[in-house]
């Protein structure tokens, strides 16, 4: 119930939807209702019943009664007869009021439908809004402690299953309950006795369905689960094709996919088996109870007692079955809920997720960069493993600093602490004296441009690449940002030169293309910070002398973090800053190191850098 409520949350404000959905709802109930009473008069005609219409016809006076309405008919009815004369009349009479009642009572289930369609669509778009959202928010250690297909999986089909299963259920829940008690109203001004005796009915098939839903639950959480991890090896499977194929692994794959998808299929079978049960046990339920009826009043109508006729004995059963297939839709939205429900928590999970970088209420603004940067007894740990230990580094405006060392070393977790990807176990990190962690964030990532190792572009347009993130781009800026980094040339000779899509994650283009896109964008933020991770290393040598080219045009004028792998990219550092197992083992140019003859040197020697 908690979950449901915090589910409801996201259909506020409710006074927009609910007034008006009770209206048209209490519109097709009641004009329902009428429509299956019209059968008493209409029998009562067709038998030839109509009693001797009364000498005086007198208007009732309204009271909120069915018996008001009762003699607002006969009025109506007995005044027809009077009128025309004729009994055939009356059935003429009966049917157009019969017709009015059906066209009003479905005009209103229509409109009612409509606003349950507005509620449903702006509840699921204000939850996978929600999850994006937080999905910007998380932090980089978050992500790696996730399955992307359970995230995707979340996103997806666990949005689907509340759309179809508790929004649906909400929709019923909403009506059908009004149906019930609206119809057990008319059963009981029928017949006292008939009704009360078919009320004790209802309690065993509750109890019953209540006892499917629990089952149900336990095996949807496992359901949802599998088919996160379905997703996880679809899209290993689809970003490692060239891998899978290369070491012959199809088979491998396969058999991994296979066992996951066994597993939900075996789980997904229970779950529609047991989902599937309440319906019948609903239906065998019903048709006992209408048997049982018809044996109990038709007794009644024979002995003669309970004031019954046969047309209101047959009025009765219509009124009572009616009643069924409402109460199925609420036990069968019951049981199925309880799937919607399960996701409903997966998502919770994920909504209710600590964000571990936030920004402080009390956050300072900062537009510019003008002094340095410094590391100050900086230790981080990611889970158990510690990664970086006192690490005391200042990097003073208009610099480059290279960071060097061996894989693990720690270099990449350094140049992330800077525009808060993580945040430091101990110590600080600093921009012109302010620690980052006191800064507003987006202030901050403005003021830092990264271009990484992998090419992260995105499948849109080359200019939407180049601007991102800006919602009103210079097309000038742009142009001029493409030529710095060397990138203007393989643009032009592009289908649609800087409209042309470059497809999923820039597929369209080279290695040494996608990187140059990735400095152009570098280049049109123009940060006065720049972080270079290892941008060259997966380059050829053709590639890498056009990427070295342009990285060199970017690094001008700009405080400048290289990790890099190639002495060619970080010889002429003003500083190079030498780690080893998450400490800094020694400083300086490459001069001086080379002369110290440490572990620089002995990097350099071994080859570790060409």
């Amino acid at each position: 119930m908690k979950t449901f409520k915090r589910l409801l949350k996201f259909a506020t404000p409710l006074h927009h939807y609910l007034p008006e959905y009770v209206i048209y709802t209490f519109i097709g109930i009641l004009f329902g209702m009428v429509n299956f009473a019209m059968l008493i008069p209409l029998l009562n005609v067709i038998f030839e019943q109509v009693e001797a219409v009364p000498k005086e016809l007198v208007h009732p006076t309204f009271t909120f009664s069915i018996q008001y309405f009762v003699d607002l008919f006969n009025y109506y009815f007995y005044n027809f007869i009077q009128t025309s004369g004729s009994i055939k009349s009356a059935l003429y009479f009966v049917c157009a009021v019969i017709g009015i009642c059906i066209t009003v009572a479905n005009l209103g289930r229509y409109m009612s439908a409509r606003v349950m369609v507005r509620l449903k669509l702006t509840m699921m778009s204000k939850l996978r809004t929600r999850l994006y959202e937080k999905f910007n928010q998380q932090s980089l250690s978050y992500y790696s402690s996730q399955q992307k297909g359970d995230l995707l999986s979340t996103m997806t089909n666990d949005v689907q299953e509340i759309e179809n299963n508790v929004v649906s259920a909400i929709q019923i829940l909403l009506r059908d309950p009004f149906i019930i008690i609206g119809y057990f109203i008319a059963l009981f001004y029928l017949s006292v006795k008939l009704t009360i005796f078919t009320i004790i009915f209802f309690p065993v098939s509750g109890g019953l369905l209540s006892y499917i839903s629990k089952k149900l639950k336990q095996k949807s959480w496992s359901s949802q689960t599998l088919l996160g991890k379905i997703l996880s090896v679809t899209d290993e499977t689809l970003s490692g094709i060239r891998i899978i194929q290369s070491f012959t692994a199809e088979k491998f794959m396969k058999k991994k996919f296979a066992d996951v998808d066994n597993s939900f299929v075996k789980i997904s079978k229970k779950i529609y088996n047991q989902r599937e049960l309440a319906s019948p046990i609903s239906e065998i339920i019903g048709v006992i109870i209408i048997v049982v009826i018809v044996i109990y009043g038709g007794t009644l109508v024979l002995n003669g007692s309970d004031l019954l006729t046969g047309a209101t004995f047959i009025t009765y059963l219509v009124f009572y079955s009616q009643i069924m297939q409402p109460a199925k839709n609420i036990s069968s939205a019951i049981t199925t809920m309880q799937k919607g429900i399960v996701s409903s928590e997966r998502i919770f999970k994920i909504l209710d997720a600590e964000v571990s970088i936030e920004e402080k209420p009390t956050a300072k603004s900062i537009d510019s960069f003008n002094d340095a940067i410094v590391y100050e007894n900086v230790n981080f740990r990611y889970e158990q493993q510690e990664v970086l230990k006192g690490i005391n580094l200042k990097i003073s405006k208009g610099k480059m600093v290279a960071l060097i060392g061996r894989s693990g070393a720690g270099k990449s977790t350094m140049a992330d602490l800077l525009p808060r990807f993580y945040d430091v176990n101990h110590g600080s990190v600093r921009i012109d004296g302010n620690d980052v962690r006191d800064l507003k964030l987006n202030d901050l990532r403005k003021l830092i441009g990264i271009v990484s190792q992998e090419a992260i572009l995105f499948n849109d347009t080359v200019v939407n690449n180049i601007a991102f993130g800006d919602p009103d781009p210079d097309m000038n800026e742009i142009i001029a940002a493409a030529r710095i980094a060397n990138a203007h040339e393989f643009i032009e000779q592009l289908d649609e030169g800087y409209n042309t899509s470059i497809g999923d994650r820039g597929s369209k283009l080279s290695g040494g293309q996608r990187q140059r896109l990735t400095i152009a964008r570098a280049i049109y933020k123009n940060p006065p910070i720049l972080i270079l991770d290892e941008a060259t290393s997966a380059l050829d040598a053709e590639a890498e002398k056009l990427v070295q080219s342009a990285l060199d045009n970017l690094m001008q004028h700009r405080t400048t973090i290289v990790i890099a792998h190639r002495l060619s990219t970080i010889q002429y550092a003003d500083e190079i800053v030498v780690m080893d197992k998450g400490e800094i083992k020694e400083k300086g140019t490459h001069e001086v190191l080379m002369q110290q003859q440490g572990l620089y040197y002995r990097l350099v020697e071994m080859q570790e850098f060409k």
